[in-house]
């Protein structure tokens, strides 16, 4: 305990040695890069809070089944580009089940995790009408997709949306979409990183404007069924996860395994494409792709550039485990739960520390303990906050490079964060602040 701070020095010199301007401006992977130097050269665990990945074991029953497709062969051959029939099948039960919505197996298509989801989406939904432009994001957000679309080219368009819940969201989300230029919209529910949630009515209001102005809406269910204030995880049985897709046409859902089903080392996911959008046709996609129907384009034009298909074994244990789910035989939310509990603890020790909760509210509601939860402490911004905070080895990111316009946030995931650190998290932020409240007595 008596290393911490942490020698200025050093960490300057291990950021300039990184190549990185200043914490607070660095990515996700710059943050983690900086802290395993850390780590490294001090002997000093940190609080991980950076990185967005599952801290649960996988299932078993996926698992067995990638192994046991493992020993039967199937590594030597390439899966279907649609996905194999099993997990196609099971992934269009699921939905129906967990969201009450129908879609064909033909539309739920494997990917190599969600971001690969939004990079196919961007490349068919943002390329269906010469006359637009790009995609909206409803803010804070994941910053890669934004990566993702200037990869491609395209241009887009962001609003922090807590500022415009309820009432106040039709007139802000209209004056973007009247202007023509948008293909598709964007947003994560429950979102990453402030944990709200959208609601019906607001979801009504989304997909209401997204047919008036013709818009594609990308729902982004990494988190799906994580707002822990109801039991979404009951197949068949209402509340049903909140969704776009009762109100519009033409959407894609990304659903993840990598949270809800701590899959994440084996990179699958699932894109989801309307009945109806999958069939439809844009003349202006022949520009890139041999066909004008948006499924087709999609599976043969996108996706077969970007790979010969998801590992076969993976797909088999996925397909396991959601016929597990599907059929009430595993109850995925009863793991996931820890999640919501480690947030609550973990909020309480921040905020008893001098700091405070910069998305604190979902409307009229308490914010819900989940995944991630978002921190400011008085008088410092985003950027330098983190920057002290890694001198007392915690690590998080920045909300600047998330779309918030709260420039003092950042965010904190729960996931990495063991209940065996919480002593040391208490101790690191019981010196932080008597520190720093020194400092602003000065």
């Amino acid at each position: 305990m008596d290393s911490i701070p942490i020698s200025r020095e050093l960490i300057k010199n291990l950021t300039l040695e990184s190549g990185i301007p200043a914490p607070g401006k660095a990515s996700i992977r710059e943050i983690v890069h900086l802290v395993n130097l850390t780590e490294e050269k001090t002997g000093i665990r940190f609080i991980r809070m950076e990185m967005g990945v599952p801290g649960l074991p996988a299932p078993s029953i996926a698992v067995d089944a990638e192994i046991e497709a493992l020993r039967k062969g199937v590594a030597a051959v390439y899966p279907d580009i649609s996905g194999i029939p099993s997990l196609k099948k099971e992934a269009a039960r699921f939905i129906r089940l967990f969201l009450d919505v129908d879609i064909k197996p033909e539309g739920c298509i494997p990917t190599v995790g969600s971001m690969m989801g939004g990079m196919l989406s961007f490349l068919v939904a943002n390329r269906n009408d010469r006359t637009k432009e790009g995609s909206l994001f409803l803010d804070p957000g994941f910053p890669v997709q934004k990566q993702q679309v200037k990869m491609l080219g395209h241009d887009y368009y962001s609003f922090d949306v807590y500022n415009y819940r309820g009432d106040k969201l039709r007139g802000k989300l209209e004056s973007y979409l009247r202007t023509g230029k948008i293909s598709s919209l964007l947003y994560s529910n429950p979102n990453n990183p402030s944990w709200i949630c959208l609601n019906e009515d607001e979801l009504a209001v989304i997909g209401d404007l997204a047919r008036k102005y013709d818009v594609i809406v990308i729902e982004d269910l990494a988190y799906f069924g994580m707002d822990f204030r109801k039991d979404y995880s009951i197949p068949g049985i209402p509340p049903f996860q909140p969704t776009v897709a009762k109100y519009t046409d033409d959407y894609v859902l990304l659903i993840s395994s990598s949270k809800i089903f701590s899959y994440a080392g084996q990179r699958i996911g699932l894109m989801a494409i309307s009945d109806h959008l999958f069939n439809r046709s844009y003349p202006d996609l022949t520009r890139y792709y041999s066909s004008d129907k948006f499924g087709h384009s999609v599976i043969f034009g996108a996706l077969y550039s970007l790979s010969a298909g998801v590992t076969h074994s993976t797909q088999f244990g996925l397909a396991a485990l959601l016929k597990a789910i599907n059929d009430g035989n595993y109850k995925y939310r009863d793991d996931v739960l820890e999640y919501g509990e480690k947030a609550r603890i973990m909020k309480d020790l921040f905020v008893s520390n001098g700091f405070k909760i910069v998305y604190d509210r979902d409307l009229n509601e308490p914010l819900a303990d989940g995944f991630y939860f978002t921190i400011s402490y008085p008088g410092m911004s985003g950027g330098e906050l983190l920057e002290e905070l890694i001198y007392y080895g915690i690590s998080a990111i920045s909300l600047d490079i998330t779309g918030s316009e709260r420039k003092e946030g950042l965010r904190a995931c729960v996931s990495l964060v063991p209940r065996k650190q919480f002593g040391d998290l208490e101790y690191r932020l019981r010196k932080f602040n008597e520190d720093h409240a020194t400092e602003k007595n000065k």
